[in-house]
């Protein structure tokens, strides 16, 4: 089986590249250094139609597939992580639960402008003891006549607080189900309602020019109808969205990997040490021969985990499949940037070179959407291991 993309698909990754490289690429830098979301940068991926991709047309989406979102995660992360993780997370998870789950009348209302990049959606899932065992939320809901009252606090959570942020879907609890396990539901908090305070942004290693805060909820009221889904079926909604997240993670880092491979490769061939391009000694060449199958494997994980998903396949199928892309990708993406700044030599360690900031952005890819343990216990599970 080959997991190779159509050529609609192929037509399209070169629709994003020019645009990636005219539009993203030269102004990556100062982005970074501002540590503010480009809103402008935003508008113009909107225009081309990125947020839209899998929604349906009545909408105001692109009715597209699932591969198509990550060949656009590819090619924006390839040049700058910050906008490749805001495209990711304003599809996957902020639009994914509406489209997923929402009522039409809710898909009417919402989605709309988060199609066409005019607005962005969070997803409040991790709170300060409830990263990994998101179970453990403690953020409560409780419904007084039609409202919810929402108290609690979240923490990480991207595209939250930009001047696009419409709403955030939020994970609570909201009752207890009959076996005594918490019942956690998902509920739709629109910008500015009274209670909901976005926090001052993180002071964070990387992603810089993506927006992440933490939130708190105190007597924060919406209308009983900002219900996502059933009652009580938010822990089953958020981990449905997180293996197709971990899918888009995986696009992502492999951009990374494939933007690292671009530039040292780049550098290797101009470089010249010892009278030769140091691209000539085996010591540059075999680590770029490395990197070169560890982007293949990483592309070819992820698309074959996208195509699962487009084909409809099973979810237990589906979850192990994004746990390896994930898996692979992130650390993947990770060991590209030790060999691009190795080839860089000093310069690698200089902010003026893309792949410095690459490996800054790099590390947090084996923690977002699911650690690398994680991974390894979903795909341990599959195995019909009893591990805990």
């Amino acid at each position: 089986m080959t997991f190779e993309l159509s050529p609609e698909h192929q037509s399209f990754r070169a629709v994003v590249a020019e645009f990636a490289a005219a539009e993203i690429a030269p102004h990556a830098a100062k982005w970074d250094e501002a540590h503010e979301l480009p809103v402008e940068a935003v508008t113009a991926m909107g225009k081309l139609g990125l947020f839209g991709l899998v929604v349906p047309e009545e909408y105001g989406g692109t009715g597209g597939d699932f591969t198509s979102l990550c060949v656009a995660i590819e090619e924006i992360g390839r040049v700058d992580q910050s906008l490749g993780l805001t495209l990711e997370a304003a599809v996957g998870l902020g639009i994914g639960p509406i489209l997923a789950w929402g009522t039409p009348e809710q898909k009417r209302r919402w989605l709309p402008d988060l199609a066409s990049g005019a607005a962005l959606a969070g997803f409040g899932l991790t709170e300060a003891e409830a990263g990994s065992d998101a179970g453990a939320t403690r953020t409560r809901a409780v419904l007084e006549g039609d409202e919810w009252v929402i108290n609690g606090a979240k923490q990480f959570i991207t595209n939250s607080g930009t001047p696009l942020t419409s709403l955030v879907t939020v994970t609570a609890r909201t009752g207890q189900a009959a076996d005594g396990t918490p019942e956690i539901s998902a509920i739709v908090v629109p910008a500015g309602t009274p209670g909901f305070t976005v926090e001052p942004s993180y002071r964070k290693l990387g992603w810089h020019a993506s927006d992440t805060h933490p939130l708190t909820f105190q007597d924060c009221r919406v209308p009983a109808g900002h219900l996502l889904g059933e009652r009580g079926a938010g822990f089953r909604q958020f981990l449905a969205i997180l293996d197709e997240g971990r899918i888009a993670i995986a696009a992502l880092a492999t951009g990374l990997a494939q933007g690292c491979l671009d530039e040292a490769t780049a550098y290797a061939r101009s470089r010249t040490a010892f009278g030769k391009p140091i691209g000539a000694k085996q010591g540059v060449a075999f680590q770029l021969a490395d990197l070169r199958v560890a982007v293949e494997a990483s592309r070819l994980l992820t698309y074959k985990a996208a195509a699962m998903k487009d084909a409809g396949r099973p979810r237990a199928e589906l979850k192990e499949a994004a746990a390896m892309a994930k898996l692979f990708a992130s650390e993947a993406a990770v060991g590209a940037t030790r060999t691009a700044t190795q080839v860089f030599g000093g310069y690698g360690f200089m902010e003026e070179y893309p792949v410095a900031r690459f490996y800054r952005d790099a590390k947090i890819l084996e923690i977002g959407e699911g650690t690398s343990e994680i991974q390894r216990l979903v795909i341990a599970r599959a195995l019909g291991l009893p591990v805990e």
